[in-house]
C-alpha cells in the first residue's frame, strides 16, 4: 500500500471525519493540519513500536522502548503462567521505509 493511501485508510476512520465534506478550503486545510499533528505527534504505529514517528525522529523512543521493554519482562518474571513464548521485540526499529529497495545480487 502506497503511503498515501494508508494516510488517507487512516484519516477517512477517524471519528471526526466529516463524511459530508468540508464547508471551505480554509476548514479544509485546518481539519487536515489538526490530522497531521495528530498523526505524526500523538498517533502510535505498530510498524515503530507503537511509538510516533516525532519520537523516533527526536531520539525519545530509543528510553521509551527500553522502559517498555523492561516493563514487559518484569510482568512476565511476576506472571509466568501469562506468557507463552518470549516478550515483544521493544528494540527501536533502523531504518523504516515504505517500498524498502531490495538488494539486487550483483553476484553471479
Amino acid at each position: 500500500m502506497f503511503l498515501i493511501e494508508a494516510m488517507f485508510r487512516t484519516l477517512k476512520y477517524r471519528p471526526e471525519y466529516p463524511y459530508r465534506g468540508f464547508e471551505t478550503l480554509k476548514v479544509a486545510r485546518e481539519w487536515a493540519l489538526k490530522f497531521v499533528h495528530w498523526y505524526n505527534c500523538i498517533h502510535l504505529h505498530s510498524g515503530i513500536n507503537f511509538v510516533t514517528p516525532e519520537q523516533c525522529h527526536n531520539g525519545a523512543n530509543i528510553d521509551l522502548l527500553k522502559n517498555r521493554k523492561e516493563v514487559y519482562e518484569q510482568a512476565k518474571q511476576k506472571h509466568p503462567e501469562r506468557w507463552s513464548r518470549s516478550t515483544r521485540d521493544w528494540r527501536p526499529r533502523g531504518t523504516v521505509a515504505l517500498n524498502p529497495m531490495r538488494e539486487e545480487n550483483t553476484q553471479k
